[in-house]
C-alpha cells in the first residue's frame, strides 16, 4: 500500500476480514480498491472493511468504496464496513450517504471461532467435481463432418 495507510486482511470460512490503518484520500484510494479486490478470492461471500483504524477518509476514498461495492456486487460478493460511532471518518460516511448503499457495523467480526462448512449436494444432484461423462460414438443425427461435401448430395 502506501506510506498513509496499510491495508491487513484474514479469512475465516468465507468471510475475508480487511482492516484499513491510516488515511485514505486520493492519493491513495485507487490502490486501495485495487489491493481489496485483488486479496479477496472468488470463493468468498462477505467482504468486511475495517474501518476502526482508519484517521483520515476523502472523496476520493468514498468514491473508491463505491467502484469497490460495484465490483463484488459483480463478483456476487457482499461488502460491509465497520466504522465505530466515535471513528474520526463516522460523519463523512454519514454525510456522502455511503451507509445507505454499503451495510455500516460498529465492530468487526470475531473470525476466530468461526468454521466453514462446505454445502454438500442432495443427493439426487449431479456430482460436479467429476467432468461429465463423454462417448466416442458419434451422434446419428450430426452431419458427416468427415465428408469434404457436408450432408449434400449429387443427384
Amino acid at each position: 500500500m502506501s506510506d498513509l495507510a496499510r491495508v491487513d486482511t484474514r479469512r475465516a470460512g468465507t468471510t475475508q476480514l480487511v482492516r484499513i490503518t491510516g488515511e485514505l484520500d486520493l492519493s491513495n484510494a485507487r490502490e486501495l480498491t485495487d489491493a481489496v479486490g485483488h486479496a479477496v478470492p472468488d470463493d468468498v461471500t462477505l467482504v468486511v472493511v475495517d474501518l476502526s483504524g482508519t484517521t483520515y477518509l476523502d472523496s476520493g476514498g468514498i468514491a473508491a468504496f463505491f467502484r469497490l461495492s460495484q465490483r463484488l456486487r459483480d463478483r456476487r460478493q457482499d461488502l460491509r464496513l465497520v466504522v465505530p460511532d466515535a471513528s474520526p471518518i463516522r460523519a463523512v460516511v454519514e454525510l456522502t450517504r455511503l451507509s445507505q448503499v454499503i451495510p455500516v457495523d460498529q465492530s468487526a467480526p470475531d473470525l476466530s471461532g468461526q468454521m466453514a462448512y462446505a454445502a454438500l449436494p442432495p443427493d439426487s444432484a449431479p456430482d460436479r467435481s467429476q467432468p461429465p461423462a463423454t462417448t466416442d460414438a458419434p451422434d446419428p443425427g450430426a452431419p458427416d463432418m468427415s465428408d469434404p461435401e457436408g450432408d449434400q448430395r449429387n443427384g
